[in-house]
């Protein structure tokens, strides 16, 4: 049986690390096993809190906007069009340094949870 989920009927919430993440799909709401994928908005300015994924491996898939990633020991820019691979146990953060909402697609697996993310 297909799953969809509708953009429009995706409710907004605010994640451990200070982002605004929309689910677009995860097991809890829309019955996928595996993953999760969600949209994250981050506002001018603003970083989210440094932090890691014990069990998860993020992607990250930058859909707009232009900023500052903190990953491990590393800090490189990152813009549209790129993807950054996060693995579980690393450290990460990322800061928004254009004039408009850093917009990006986050895929975990296995699926993201409030419980797998730990502050630093």
């Amino acid at each position: 049986m297909p799953i969809k989920s509708i953009y429009a009927e995706t409710k907004q919430y605010l994640t451990r690390d200070g982002s605004t993440i929309r689910e677009l799909m995860h097991p809890e709401q829309h019955g996928n096993c595996n993953q999760s994928l969600a949209e994250a908005q981050i506002p001018p300015g603003m970083t989210t809190h440094l932090h890691l994924h014990r069990k998860s491996e993020e992607i990250y898939y930058i859909v707009s906007g232009s900023g500052v990633m903190v990953l491990g020991d590393d800090q490189f820019l990152v813009k549209s069009g790129d993807s950054i691979c996060i693995p579980p146990g690393t450290r990460h953060c990322i800061q928004n340094s254009d004039g408009s909402n850093l917009v990006i697609l986050c895929c975990c697996s296995p699926a993201y949870s409030h419980a797998d993310t730990e502050l630093i």
